[in-house]
């Protein structure tokens, strides 16, 4: 088998790592008066709100810790890198958000058997966190998705999907609060609150499952997707002539690598240098076509499965 080195890197893991720090401070920063404000209004969409902001913190943690790995670069100990833990962490961050999708949902229906007016006080100082909230998760949603666009990483997908429900969350929770405040004098008021709620647990649904979609598959070596085969196929093709046969194909992710093995046979009439150099050539025409790839090339007489 002849191997090849790592194509030139996208995007660092230090600057994946520096992002999602950011993001854990703001989150933190945020939760602290999120807390206060909850307990000031009296509201079930505010209290769902801060379990799942805890929930999401904790989630944002071992995604920096992951990054944190990363960055120390490559254990000798795993031939492949360290790619799997980025899939990992990013069914962890899902199974967080399906909790947090419990807490919002439960409160929702707690809200409904009991329903109850918030506080005005509380309303205030929540409307202005909101504001904040909406503002800088938003920010982080747009930040987070321009590092997944540029290079594809499991972490930086499920972070970006992370914030993008963060945003939606709190720009729903401050609606809520509009709505309750201007509506107050009808009875019906009182069901505003658990009512967003149940909108706020659909998009966190919809959320973990973007994520999930995301990382399981290539934590379970699903082969890459259907464009990324014809380019490896196109290249076959115009090689076509330098080879007797080709026995398999097999590729993989692993965080934001990809690895491809190619099973070829040649004529035994060529000898080893020929057959050196053609490996080569189509080695460095495959790297140069899928950005992050590494490319094996193994010499088979017979097909692989």
């Amino acid at each position: 088998m002849i191997r090849r080195g790592h194509a030139e890197q996208g995007i660092s893991a230090r600057e994946k790592e520096r992002s999602v720090l950011i993001s854990l401070i703001v989150d933190f920063i945020l939760f602290l008066p999120d807390i206060a404000a909850a307990f000031m209004a009296s509201s079930v969409t505010l209290f769902a709100d801060v379990l799942k902001c805890l929930n999401e913190l904790v989630a944002t943690f071992f995604s920096w810790l992951t990054l944190r790995t990363l960055s120390r670069g490559k254990d000798p100990s795993y031939d492949y890198g360290l790619g799997k833990l980025e899939n990992l962490v990013g069914i962890i961050v899902a199974g967080i958000m399906l909790l947090s999708f419990a807490f919002v949902f439960y409160g929702a229906i707690h809200r409904i058997r009991n329903p109850e007016r918030l506080h005005e006080g509380g309303v205030a100082l929540a409307f202005v966190l909101m504001t904040i909230g909406v503002t800088v998760n938003s920010f982080l949603w747009w930040r987070n998705r321009r590092l997944a666009a540029a290079e594809h990483s499991p972490i930086m997908e499920s972070q970006w999907r992370l914030f993008r429900a963060k945003a939606v969350s709190d720009g729903s929770v401050l609606l809520v609060l509009v709505a309750s405040l201007v509506f107050r004098r009808y009875a019906w008021s009182v069901y505003i609150d658990p009512a967003a709620s149940f909108v706020i647990a659909a998009f966190i649904l919809f959320s973990v499952y973007g994520v999930v979609s995301s990382s399981l598959y290539d934590l379970l070596d699903k082969t890459l997707e259907e464009s990324l085969q014809l380019v490896i196929v196109k290249e076959l093709v115009s090689f076509f002539d330098e080879y007797a046969a080709l026995n398999g194909v097999r590729s993989r992710r692993s965080g934001n690598m990809i690895y491809v093995e190619i099973f070829l046979a040649f004529d035994k009439g060529r000898n080893g240098d020929e057959i050196h150099a053609t490996v080569e050539r189509m080695k460095t025409a495959l790297e140069a076509r899928i950005h992050n790839s590494s490319v094996s090339i193994c010499l088979s007489r017979v097909p692989v499965s």
